[in-house]
C-alpha cells in the first residue's frame, strides 16, 4: 500500500454558467464568483502542509467556442483578477505560472500574466497556475516537436515529462466540478496515475470544507501504481 501526501493538485472548474442561469442572473456573474473561488482554494492551498502546487484549469483552447461576448468578457476579468490578485499572491507567498498558448491573448494581457509571474517568482509556499488556452494534446504536441528541433531522434518519457510546461511530472489529485466526468484534454500526460474525483456541487459553491473532505478521501486511497497493495 502506497500512502504519499497529496503535493499536486488539479481542478477543472466547471459549472459557473448552470450556477449563474439558476439564480436568474447573466453568465458572467458566475464566472466573477467562479473568480472569488479560485482566490479562497488557492489561500487554503497555500496554507495546505504538503500541497506545492495548484493547476486551475482556466480556459481551453476549445473556449473559444462560446458566444464572442463571454470571451471577452472572460479575458477582460482575466486581467482584473491578475490585477487585483497580486496582493493576495504576495501576502501568501504564492508564486503564479500559467501554461497554455498566450499568442492568442492581446497583447496588454499577455503583459499582464508576465508581469505577475514576475512579481511572484520568488514566492515559495505554493505555485499558483492557470492553464490558459489550454489543452494538454497540444501541449504534448509542442513538447515533442520541441524536443525534435533540438535534435532528439529517440525520445524518453522523461524527456517529454521535462519539455512540458509544468513543474512537476504528476497530477496527484484531479477534482472536477458540476457533476461531469471527464478529463476534458486536461492535463493528459500529467494525469497518467492521478486519483479522480467528482462531485456534483457547482464551482460558485465550491467551499474550502468540501476541499478539506475530499483531501481527507484521497489521503484514505491506496495508490498502487500499477503494482500490488
Amino acid at each position: 500500500m502506497i500512502k504519499q501526501p497529496l503535493k499536486n493538485l488539479a481542478i477543472i472548474m466547471d459549472g459557473n454558467g448552470r450556477w449563474a442561469n439558476r439564480r436568474g442572473l447573466n453568465r458572467t456573474k458566475g464566472h466573477e464568483k467562479g473568480a472569488e473561488i479560485i482566490r479562497d482554494v488557492t489561500t487554503y492551498c497555500a496554507k495546505h502542509p504538503s500541497i506545492e502546487t495548484v493547476t486551475f484549469y482556466a480556459f481551453s483552447t476549445e473556449n473559444w467556442k462560446r458566444p464572442k461576448l463571454e470571451v471577452e468578457f472572460l479575458m477582460k476579468l482575466l486581467d482584473r483578477y491578475l490585477k487585483d490578485e497580486l496582493e493576495t499572491y504576495q501576502k501568501n507567498n504564492v508564486q503564479f505560472k500559467a501554461i497554455g498558448n498566450m499568442n492568442a491573448f492581446s497583447t496588454k494581457l499577455q503583459k499582464r500574466i508576465l508581469l505577475t509571474e514576475e512579481a511572484t517568482k520568488h514566492n515559495k509556499d505554493l505555485i499558483h497556475i492557470l492553464a490558459l488556452n489550454y489543452g494538454g494534446r497540444a501541449e504534448i504536441t509542442d513538447a515533442v516537436n520541441r524536443l525534435i528541433a533540438e535534435g532528439k531522434t529517440v525520445l524518453e518519457e522523461s524527456d517529454i515529462s521535462s519539455a512540458l510546461q509544468t513543474p512537476y511530472s504528476d497530477v496527484d489529485l484531479l477534482i472536477r466540478t458540476s457533476g461531469e466526468e471527464r478529463v476534458s484534454n486536461y492535463l493528459l500526460w500529467q494525469m497518467s496515475y492521478a486519483e479522480l474525483y467528482f462531485t456534483e456541487t457547482l464551482w460558485p459553491d465550491f467551499t474550502n470544507s468540501e476541499l478539506d473532505e475530499i483531501i481527507s478521501d484521497f489521503e484514505q486511497r491506496t495508490r498502487r501504481f500499477g503494482g500490488l497493495s
